[in-house]
């Protein structure tokens, strides 16, 4: 989950690393650490704590410009997050550097095998056995590139390594297995990340490496060849956003810019694929013919992920009238699914790197099922694997918990239902017609509803010291409990519990006493009758046993008022459409308990924004 970069170039070198790191922090920020190039000697910084502490390290005792290096920033798996545990580790006695992006897990042994023949640790990590590794090797080969094809075929797990060394001043070597690098391109200078926004402030275009493949950038370009040695020829693209979109913009935290950001990222996933009335949507190898064909569906994901997964569950079977599963990426592929070519799974991740995704979407394939996914980040390694993609477009997301990112992955999947129900004949034009109208109005209602959410900042505020809020929903408002309860739990570290209203007398409802708040998402008495009068009922139960309710409903909804302490209004709109404008109170509502607290919205305790380990 650690942020990578590296830089060959005339521009400061330790200027570019730093901002690079600046934009890869939400991928991991317990320690940081930089390497250049420079006098013909390789100078080194690294610190626990978050980038701030190397920033005034490095203000206090600078390390020369030079014009190549490479900088880290971590989220800590072997070893704690101290200055010892901080990459870049150092090989080859000081002469090259190395970081690292993924677990190394056979380092064990490794280790053992490097300090029998002599090697000196310094730090707990699997990292430092690579770093050893690779200078050993550099001995033999006198060439940084042919070292790290030698080394990578002795590593187990997944990694992205970089590297650098004093006697190759101007050249920086990566590899990935398993673990995101990507090239951007300048004209005399090059770059390597983990993520474009290493790189965007200083150029556009890029190239994604596939699995087992080294890169080579010196100042005059890029090359690339397989693990074998084989060379070979990514392919480029051009990021379509450029270093602003990733700046707070002079909001307060990166979260509150992304929650006001939900229209656009709505707006830009609806683009181009809501014509003339009709959804039409470009999948490749899905053709027609294919989806016809399909007899099941999967939808894998994590984490929020997931709960957009389960919004799109109800939406795909209601209009394409296809079975369909959720599953946990992490859970999918160690159950021994049943999948057959007639089988599409459908993968969802905000950063397209998600281990615990990509790895389902590897089983998949193997099994002959058809892939689609879901993702935002262009040139990302789990679009690059399956068999079609649907962008998002929501823009960057840096902070570490997932806000307009969960709206357009519900938008995406929306579209898919609705495409899908149109090739399969399933759904008629008068619903798509009039799906696609509230779709468009979707963007409009999502501004009204940010505009009115004083109500939830000032109740947040007065729950600052709340020890646990529970959540229910009933249909598509089970998975906004759930994610409206993930949030509250990701960055004001408070214990909250999502639940599917009818599950309250089958064991929840023990949690019930007075005083304990419940947030209740309640579906429209217009288009659910019968599930509205159920979920007042539940209301009904847990204000009788003295809960404090909240009620998020759509306007004119009058039933709910005698029963709830408040009531959070959204626009009226279609069912499946529901989610997009109900999540945002829940959002809004975690962002400002947890301001309330003073606690770091954007970088919460423990988690990182890009999970690239299993």
């Amino acid at each position: 989950m650690c942020g990578i970069v590296g830089y060959t170039g005339e521009r400061n070198t330790v200027e570019v690393l730093l901002e690079g790191l600046s934009r890869l922090e939400y991928r991991g920020y317990d320690s940081a650490g930089i390497a250049v190039v420079a006098d013909d000697a390789i100078a080194s910084r690294k610190r626990g704590g978050k980038l701030q502490v190397l920033r005034e390290s490095l203000d206090s005792a600078p390390l020369p410009e030079g014009s190549i290096g490479i900088g880290h920033t971590r989220w800590a798996t072997h070893g704690g997050p101290t200055d010892q545990n901080a990459h870049p580790h150092l090989g080859d006695q000081g002469r090259l550097a190395l970081i690292h992006n993924g677990i190394i897990e056979n380092f064990a042994a490794l280790r053992a095998e490097l300090e029998a023949a002599g090697e000196v640790f310094e730090s707990e990590t699997d990292t430092e056995a690579a770093a050893k590794l690779l200078g050993r090797a550099f001995r033999e080969t006198g060439d940084l590139t042919s070292a790290m094809l030698q080394v990578v075929g002795r590593l187990e797990g997944q990694f992205t390594l970089l590297a650098v060394h004093q006697e190759q001043p101007g050249v920086v070597v990566g590899a990935a297995h398993n673990s995101p690098l990507l090239v951007g391109f300048g004209e005399g200078e090059q770059f390597l990340g983990s993520d474009v926004s290493a790189f965007v402030k200083y150029t556009a275009s890029a190239a994604a490496l596939d699995n087992d493949q080294v890169a080579t950038i010196t100042p005059e370009g890029a090359s690339v060849v397989d693990f074998s040695g084989a060379p070979v020829e990514p392919k480029r693209f051009e990021v379509d956003w450029d270093a602003s979109a990733a700046d707070k913009g002079g909001w307060s935290s990166f979260m509150a810019k992304e929650v006001s950001e939900g229209p656009e990222a709505v707006e830009n996933t609806l683009r181009g694929r809501v014509v003339d009335g009709s959804v039409r949507l470009e999948l490749g190898a899905l053709d027609d013919a294919v989806l016809r064909d399909l007899d099941r569906i999967v939808i894998v994901g994590c984490g929020t992920a997931a709960y957009s997964a389960l919004v799109g569950k109800y939406a795909i079977e209601t209009w394409a009238r296809i079975p369909v599963e959720v599953d946990l990426a992490h859970e999918f592929r160690y159950r021994d699914p049943v999948l057959t070519p007639r089988t599409l799974v459908i993968s969802i991740s905000q950063s397209g790197e998600t281990m615990d995704t990509k790895m389902a979407v590897q089983h998949a394939r193997a099994q002959g099922a058809r892939t689609l996914s879901i993702c935002n980040t262009q040139g990302s390694t789990i679009p690059r694997e399956s068999d079609a993609v649907l962008y998002t477009h929501a823009g960057p997301e840096v902070a570490v918990a997932s806000t307009k990112a969960f709206l357009a992955q519900v938008i995406g999947q929306l579209l898919f239902g609705l495409h899908l129900g149109i090739v399969r004949g399933t759904v008629d034009a008068a619903t798509v017609e009039q799906a696609v109208r509230e779709l468009r109005e979707l963007p409009e209602e999502l501004r009204r509803v940010l505009a009115e959410q004083t109500q939830v900042k000032e109740l947040a505020h007065w729950m600052s010291d709340t020890r646990s809020v529970l959540f229910l929903g009933r249909n598509v408002g089970y998975p906004v409990a759930l994610e409206g309860a993930l949030k509250l739990k990701e960055i004001s570290y408070i214990h909250a519990e999502g639940f599917a209203g009818g599950e309250l007398k089958h064991g929840p409802i023990a949690l019930i006493e007075p005083g304990q708040v419940v947030f209740v998402v309640v579906p429209s008495p217009r288009h659910e009758p019968l599930l509205h009068s159920k979920i007042v009922s539940n209301i009904q139960e847990i204000r009788a046993r003295g809960a404090r309710v909240i009620v998020v409903a759509e306007a004119g909804d009058a039933a709910v008022l005698p029963y709830a302490d408040i009531v959070l209004r959204i626009p009226l709109t279609l069912p499946m459409l529901e989610p997009v404008l109900q999540v945002v109170p829940l959002h809004i509502f975690a962002l400002e308990l947890a301001t309330a607290k003073g606690l770091d919205v954007d970088q919460p305790r423990n988690l990182a924004k890009s999970v690239t380990v299993e």
